[in-house]
């Protein structure tokens, strides 16, 4: 297996001018970050959580960021030891070898088509709310075509739509907490009779109220909410400065947790008592219809709708970075390796978006798929957790095969080693507790179909190569990339 050249140190990195561009500033990969940690889940899903966990959803949430936090530590310890890694696509193939490229970049598309396609359902669904007679199909051509449209343009444009779609989703859970605080601090009464108190979180069953089967059964949901917080290593090959950029996003991490998940759950929960919480309705909804706020199911009919289509947007970018790192090796068809004349890889591009309205074409045919659509996003779930696995398993190869890099490295992983363990048995015990329920129980039955796929899939790319290169074998990152004009 041959390996990139290590630079000559560090930092060290090579420009090419038919390169992704480094267009995206630190107030981009801040905001990417921070949408990248806030999903859909947060705000529909919380409710089905309380109803499990009770308040003891608050230590779940917050376990989870802890454990991510370290992902995402390794993750930036790893990209910035060599700026010729583009992302874990590149780290991933260069410390575990070509197979291990093979397997996260293609896992990883699948992962954002998979959840791509949730999105764009999500966006015909929550359009009907102001648009009944719409055909359902409408609002989801058009979103892919608009972010396809915008995607074209420039890496530049995707930052500054991220920015503001993650400014509206911070405005609303903001607006949240502080709502519940001031509903708190005033002793508000509900018309049901119920006193806003921070005493509502114990004064019921106390935090664990279902026990600790129950505490467990809130991980199931919660780990969902947490897809696409590695966004922003995706992001390190268009990064301007990325040795100060990735490093302050990263470690911003535990205060976005503590303020968007925590504090937003003690709001709700302070509030509206967690045996009054519907599960099937958003509690944010909930909590400012309390508040006197009649268009409340309206605003955040919209702040949920704009936050699929940043998750959209997010999985649009990703999925054609991911195709044109493959492509770069030779795992993918050598036409996703080209660039537009904005140095975007416009083919990746277009073919994930007709992806995802492949799939959006099939949802809406067959019309009873709410089974399936569990199904679907819990694989997804568990085959992002198998590529934090392999970004933990990276990190530890890596400690083994270059130490001299991490001796040098100026951003090194707290706990190192050892924290890398923890949190891959962390991994297991997720997936150990997918199996107690039957429906995250189907999707870890069907999940081992994708690697067989890809197994497949790889010793047919490994026999035929491509460009004249075995394929699978990464090329210098610093060669300079054929351009679209």
């Amino acid at each position: 297996m041959s390996h990139p050249a290590p630079p000559s140190g560090p930092g060290s990195h090579v420009a090419s001018p038919d390169d992704l561009q480094r267009n995206l500033t630190n107030r981009h990969i801040q905001l990417i970050a921070i949408g990248g940690a806030i999903g859909t889940g947060l705000f529909m899903g919380s409710g089905k959580t309380i109803s499990l966990a009770g308040p003891s959803i608050v230590f779940v949430y917050a376990i989870i960021g802890v454990m991510l936090f370290f992902v995402m530590r390794a993750m930036g310890e790893l990209l910035l030891s060599n700026l010729q890694y583009k992302s874990f696509i590149d780290f991933s193939a260069d410390l575990l070898g070509p197979w291990a490229g093979f397997f996260t970049g293609w896992t990883y598309w699948f992962c954002w088509i998979v959840t791509g396609i949730a999105d764009v359902i999500a966006i015909s669904a929550y359009t009907q709310f102001w648009f009944p007679t719409l055909p359902q199909w409408a609002p989801a051509l058009g979103c892919v075509g608009l972010l396809l449209s915008l995607n074209l343009l420039t890496v530049k444009l995707f930052g500054e739509i991220e920015f503001w779609f993650a400014m509206i989703k911070i405005v609303a859970i903001v607006a949240l907490v502080g709502t519940g605080l001031y509903m708190v601090g005033t002793a508000f009464q509900s018309p049901a009779g119920r006193t806003a108190s921070l005493a509502n979180l114990w004064n019921d069953g106390g935090m664990f109220p279902h026990g600790v089967m129950g505490f467990f059964a809130g991980f199931q949901i919660a780990v969902f909410a947490f897809v696409g917080i590695e966004l922003v290593g995706t992001t390190a090959a268009e990064a301007k400065d990325p040795e100060r950029t990735l490093p302050r996003a990263i470690n911003s991490i535990p205060v976005r947790i503590i303020v968007f998940y925590v504090l937003a759950l003690i709001a709700i929960m302070a509030v509206t008592p967690w045996r009054d919480v519907v599960p099937g309705k958003s509690p944010f909804v909930e909590l400012f219809v309390l508040a006197g706020l009649p268009a409340a199911a309206g605003v955040i009919n919209f702040v949920v709708l704009t936050s699929a289509a940043s998750s959209a947007n997010s999985g649009v970018f990703s999925t054609s970075r991911m195709l044109f790192g493959l492509a770069l090796k030779g795992d993918a068809p050598k036409s996703f390796g080209r660039l537009s004349a904005s140095s975007v890889p416009s083919r990746g591009l277009l073919f994930s978006c007709i992806c995802l309205l492949a799939g959006a074409f099939l949802m809406w045919v067959v019309p009873d798929l709410v089974e399936a659509f569990t199904l679907v996003t819990t694989v997804s779930a568990i085959l992002f957790m198998f590529v934090w696995s392999l970004i933990l398993l990276s990190y530890i190869s890596y400690r083994r095969q270059r130490a001299a890099l991490h001796a040098a490295s100026q951003y090194k992983m707290p706990g190192g080693v050892f924290m890398c363990g923890a949190c891959l048995v962390f991994f297991v015990f997720i997936l150990g507790l997918l199996a107690l329920e039957a429906d995250t129980r189907q999707a870890l039955i069907v999940t081992p179909l994708w690697f067989v796929l890809l197994a497949v899939a790889y010793q047919f790319v490994r026999r035929r190569g491509q460009g004249g290169a075995p394929a699978g074998e990464a090329p210098h990152a610093a060669a300079a990339l054929p351009v679209e004009r």
